[in-house]
């Protein structure tokens, strides 16, 4: 028994500590709620422009998988207030009126007829009675639901966790699709620049044909890199079309709505409050990742159901009473009260509770599985994606380079031209060149800015990708 009297008051006090119980268990701490930015309606975006963080904290607000994550939050604290209800007052009301009447051979008993004397009655009645009154009832200790509660505030911070992981996702979402839309966009630049450095050179060739320094067959080579960079810009227009209307899917609007892109593919994009150096960035995402919060989450609840069932097995202690007004008729009716105070205790329910104990167990184990498991999957994602970053960043550097080297290749061979001394073959693959070369550089940024939102992501701070 004094066992029982220590695990019910560690009970009682762990109860009233739930909200620390819920923190451990996923709910943000107030940290974790100012890494997420406001949601940015789209009517206040001025002239139709859209950052990359104006897209990141759209997404992160109002994304359909965000809305509904935020409806299960609300699930969650709506079972948590019936948990909670088990542990309140209870109070209701009844009145009746009645009139009854009773057969009399019904209940049994037979009288034999004695002659000289009234025959028994068949039908008694009719009998009145009136009763109005209120009852209520009140649980004082409960261990079990005490620590049912603890659970339901627990699945209270999972839901917000896994919010908080719809939200790194659909904001994640949204700055690759609006990377997307930049490379785009920076392709498009690239072929306009292609074209007009087409045009240049056929203007070129045919002034070389007329001088008779070239070949016809220079003109037709000119010409037709010209008509293959209209087509490459085409094919560009159309993509940078395409991947508009994949960001504002990602953004969870109207695919007809288009908007003028504020940033591009410059050095600095992507940025996030993700720390450059693996280890920390590994012990940030430890720390913050939601999948992670929500996984050990489920594994607090899994332990607290656990305790629950053990619970059952404590004493439980219940007031009741009603007070109301009993009598034959209303007029005739007088005070009535009833109080009870009852004291209950589990002796065997069959081994049922012995087995749900068992079950529970293994949710647990099996909690505890997959929380080591994310734990590594977190670690391998952050230091996969700290290496696309720097490796990223070196191949931006070769395209610089390369693309520096393929200006000054057409700068040659253009002047080659130019002076009669070959034909403009030379100035063909160095155009050829040149545009890779472009690309190349587009692809390096494009690596880079992807690489630096998956950091971000894999350390839980998605949200703060700008």
């Amino acid at each position: 028994m004094t066992r029982f009297m220590v695990v019910t008051a560690w009970l009682l006090i762990g109860a009233v500590s739930v909200p620390g119980a819920a923190a451990a268990a996923g709910t943000p701490s107030a940290a974790a709620v100012e890494l997420a930015p406001a949601a940015v309606a789209l009517d206040s975006i001025p002239g139709g422009s859209l950052s990359l963080a104006d897209a990141v904290a759209r997404a992160a607000g109002a994304a359909p998988g965000v809305q509904i994550a935020a409806l299960r939050i609300r699930e969650a604290q709506a079972r948590s207030g019936q948990a909670l209800s088990a542990l309140l007052p209870t109070l209701s009301g009844a009145a009746f009126n009645m009139q009854r009447t009773f057969n009399f051979n019904t209940l049994g008993i037979s009288f034999p007829a004695i002659p000289g004397f009234p025959t028994f009655p068949t039908i008694i009645g009719p009998v009145y009675q009136f009763d109005a009154r209120f009852r209520g009832s009140q649980t004082l200790i409960d261990p079990a639901s005490y620590v049912r509660l603890r659970s339901a505030k627990l699945a209270v911070g999972v839901s917000l966790a896994e919010q908080n992981g719809s939200a790194e996702t659909a904001a994640q979402s949204a700055a690759l699709a609006y990377v997307r839309a930049a490379r785009a966009a920076a392709q498009i630049t690239a072929r306009a620049a292609d074209l007009g450095l087409a045009r240049e050179l056929r203007s070129l060739a045919e002034d070389q044909l007329r001088a008779g320094t070239a070949a016809e067959i220079d003109v037709i080579r000119a010409r037709t890199q010209e008509a293959a960079a209209r087509g490459a810009l085409l094919v560009a227009r159309n993509q940078a079309d395409r991947a508009a209307i994949d960001l504002a899917r990602a953004l969870g609007i109207d695919p007809a709505m288009r908007f003028t892109l504020t940033d591009t593919l410059a050095a600095a994009l992507g940025g996030s409050q993700a720390p450059p150096e693996p280890e920390a960035a590994v012990k940030l995402a430890l720390e913050r990742r939601p999948e992670l919060v929500a996984e050990r989450g489920r594994l607090q609840r899994a332990r607290t159901d656990r305790l629950a069932i053990h619970a059952e097995r404590l004493p439980r202690l219940d007031v009741s009473g009603d007070w109301g007004a009993s009598g034959v008729h209303v007029r005739d009716a007088v005070p009535t009260r009833d109080l009870e105070i009852a004291l209950s205790m589990p002796i065997f329910d069959g081994l049922r509770r012995e087995d749900r104990v068992a079950e529970q167990n293994a949710i647990a184990r099996e909690a505890e599985v997959r929380v080591r498991d994310l734990e590594r999957q977190v670690a391998a994602d952050v230091r996969g994606a700290a290496l696309d970053v720097s490796s990223g960043l070196e191949l931006e550097s070769v395209a610089m380079e390369r693309l520096d080297l393929a200006q000054q290749e057409l700068d040659q061979a253009r002047v080659r031209f130019t002076s009669g001394v070959a034909g403009n073959i030379d100035v063909i693959d160095a155009q050829s060149n040149l545009i890779r070369a472009r690309d190349a550089v587009i692809d390096a940024r494009t690596a880079v800015v992807s690489a630096r939102i998956a950091l971000a992501r894999a350390a839980g701070v998605a949200r703060t990708v700008q």
